[in-house]
């Protein structure tokens, strides 16, 4: 039997998931999470053989969520879910822990198989997925992941302050991130950041 801990912060996609789990006789969802602090705790004091992450929740959630789990947890196996396409994200999520990554939109057709998959010790991802990880994933994939994290909430209309917040960081380091991301990818503007990350599909729908 497989026991999944489900971590995903709409419910109506966690009841979703587990009435696909439920269908099956070698999966039993074990325990289920709100949000990545919640996943984090209940990992930590119960033994789950796979955990089904959303990639963005509020709280610790994403990258930093992978792998603060591998930490804790580091037999524990990571299948990622995720509304954003494989090739913008699968390899950091890959390089941060994870064994598998679904977008969304497959879960319902694919979730048992990567689930399965995972569970044995091997890796899912799309073949989509596999070429960009082979390409080298676009400019963007030379930022670090806190880097890449600051990009997509600037680009999604979220103020330093904010961001600062958010990521438990000070104000003046999230603005050397900025410069550091604007110098990178060699923009000039915030304005600019945007539409490079609308262009390559790196925010939120």
């Amino acid at each position: 039997m497989i026991r999944v801990l489900v971590a995903d912060d709409h419910k109506l996609v966690r009841e979703g998931l587990k009435q696909i789990l439920g269908a099956a006789a070698d999966v039993e969802v074990a325990g289920e999470a709100a949000d990545g602090d919640e996943a984090l705790a209940l990992a930590k004091a119960n033994h789950y053989d796979l955990a089904l992450l959303d990639m963005s929740m509020p709280g610790l959630a994403g990258i930093d969520l992978i792998k603060r789990l591998k930490l804790e947890k580091p037999a524990l196996r990571l299948l990622v879910l995720s509304m954003h396409g494989e090739q913008q994200y699968a390899a950091r999520a890959l390089k941060a822990g994870a064994s598998g990554y679904l977008t969304k939109d497959s879960a319902a057709e694919q979730l048992l198989v990567a689930i399965r998959k995972v569970a044995a010790g091997g890796v899912h991802i799309s073949e989509a997925a596999a070429a960009s990880l082979v390409e080298g994933g676009g400019v963007h994939a030379a930022l670090s992941d806190r880097e890449f994290e600051v990009l997509r909430l600037l680009a999604g209309g979220h103020g330093p302050t904010e961001i600062a917040d958010r990521l438990h960081l000070s104000v003046k380091t999230v603005s050397t991130h900025k410069a550091r991301i604007l110098l990178k990818l060699g923009l000039g503007s915030t304005a600019e950041l945007v539409r490079y990350a609308l262009e390559n599909d790196l925010l939120d729908d």
